[in-house]
């Protein structure tokens, strides 16, 4: 009885008590050409010892990116986890716990949250950080919309070297008549063109624009120019949302230093595993001036009557705190198992811990590139800055490329044409085909990059 909720008996009682005959009965409103029509065809039931065996050789078909040496990342990075993070993670007082708005009761997942926000300000050059979102899909989308919010706008421009999935989900928002967007590009050199006939100054003509959108590092990689993307934002009246990868921001300058007014990302590479792609967390900072515009909640520190720390939930903008029409977003709380993993991970490392694990990247990254270009078999596209992540043309047939070194136990990055673009990141079509995107972190050691080199320059 433990595994069967309802037995046939007690279905029989309760069709019985609505006067229905069948549990087909209560699908009539269903119109019948999108029935079924028969019953699913499921194999017999197993023992729990052949269940598990089958569950496992299920889960044996997968091959893990940690399994192989991986040079992939377009967002998802292998990074090294220190253990301190998954034993605090694993705590019944964070791992089971649901929800801070008692905080009488709350005071350990308050205190997680109000730590993470604060190294997110430190990281970002940000006044105010929210409790973390979804990913930094939607963390950017919500920007867009913060934006329109503040500045009382309904059209964003967007580069056209933000990742593809992103722009996907910023076009999204935009379908559903949230807001209006503009898509600036494609670009030539690798980074966004300003001053072209698609550029980014004459997609913010009109005096019309909430927010001009970017990444840096952009979807292959590299560096754009902040200042400059300041500049032209604010002489539009408009703020500048900058998406960030969190780790490097261990040596670059933080973009609010550079002039963002707002600041999003994918947390995933501060301390939280590949697994297959999810779940992390995205992550989202603004000024103070705006910081009731800002979607989720925020955790703010007090003191008690006694006189002691005390945290409590200081802005709570969705409908079921506030009033329907006021809220700012219903989109999520907070992914606060995986923001306490990262605020975990950056108190392991420190500040010199995360500026070493960025230099390393960014300098293993780039032996990397020089490795392969050392090989004929791939050439570079531009010369542009980058951190950690970088772009080559690769002369030859990329996809048997990739099935050959993934069979010599290699992830040769992450071809260009496998994301799917919501408009093109370059106007050549013939090198976008040929664009693959490489990704190294610390992880990676030099024997296993001259290995890579080796075996790519044999095929």
């Amino acid at each position: 009885m433990r595994h069967i909720p309802v037995t046939c008996e007690q279905r029989e009682a309760m069709l019985r008590a609505i006067d229905r005959a069948d549990i087909v009965d209560l699908f009539a409103d269903v119109p019948e050409k999108v029935r079924l029509g028969r019953p699913l065809d499921l194999p017999g039931a197993l023992g729990e010892m052949d269940l598990v065996s089958h569950v496992r050789g299920l889960a044996d078909t997968n091959e893990p990116a940690s399994g192989v040496v991986s040079f992939a990342g377009a967002g998802c990075y292998d990074h090294y986890v220190p253990s301190i993070v998954d034993h605090v993670l694993r705590k019944p007082e964070f791992f089971t716990a649901y929800t801070p708005y008692q905080p009488e009761v709350s005071q350990g997942t308050l205190q997680g949250i109000y730590e993470y926000q604060s190294m997110m300000c430190a990281l970002t050059g940000m006044d105010v950080a929210n409790a973390s979102m979804y990913d930094g899909a939607t963390a950017f989308a919500e920007a867009a919309m913060m934006a329109c919010r503040v500045t009382r706008r309904r059209r964003v421009v967007c580069a056209g070297t933000v990742h593809p999935e992103w722009r996907n989900t910023l076009a999204t928002y935009a379908d559903a008549g949230t807001f209006d967007v503009t898509f600036a590009g494609p670009h030539a050199g690798g980074v966004i063109d300003f001053d072209g006939e698609e550029g980014v100054r004459r997609a913010l003509e009109g005096g019309d624009v909430a927010a001009l959108l970017l990444s840096s590092p952009n979807v292959v990689g590299n560096l754009e120019d902040l200042g400059s993307a300041s500049t032209l934002a604010h002489e539009a009246d408009a703020l500048l949302v900058v998406a960030t990868n969190p780790l490097l921001l261990g040596v670059l300058e933080a973009p609010g230093e550079a002039g963002a007014d707002i600041v999003v990302g994918e947390g995933q590479p501060l301390g939280n595993m590949m697994s297959f792609g999810g779940p992390a967390f995205g992550f989202f900072a603004c000024r103070e001036a705006h910081m009731r515009h800002i979607p989720g909640r925020l955790v703010g520190r007090t003191v008690d009557v006694d006189g002691n720390d005390a945290f409590v939930l200081t802005l709570s903008t969705r409908e079921q705190h506030i009033r329907r029409e006021k809220a700012t977003s219903n989109i999520c709380s907070n992914q606060a198992l995986c923001a306490l993993g990262a605020a975990v991970y950056l108190c392991a490392v420190g500040r010199e811990g995360l500026a070493s694990t960025a230099r390393a990247c960014i300098a293993k990254a780039h032996y990397l590139r020089e490795r392969l270009l050392s090989t004929g078999r791939f050439s570079a596209p531009w010369d542009t800055p980058f951190a950690h992540e970088f772009a080559l043309a690769y002369d030859g047939e990329i996809a048997g490329m990739h099935a050959s070194m993934l069979e010599r136990g290699f992830l040769a990055g992450v071809p260009l044409t496998s994301i799917e673009p919501a408009t093109p990141i370059v106007p050549d079509e013939s090198l976008a085909e040929s664009l693959v995107v490489f990704a190294v972190t610390e992880k990676r050691t030099r024997v296993e990059m001259d290995a890579f080199a080796e075996e790519v320059a044999s095929l």
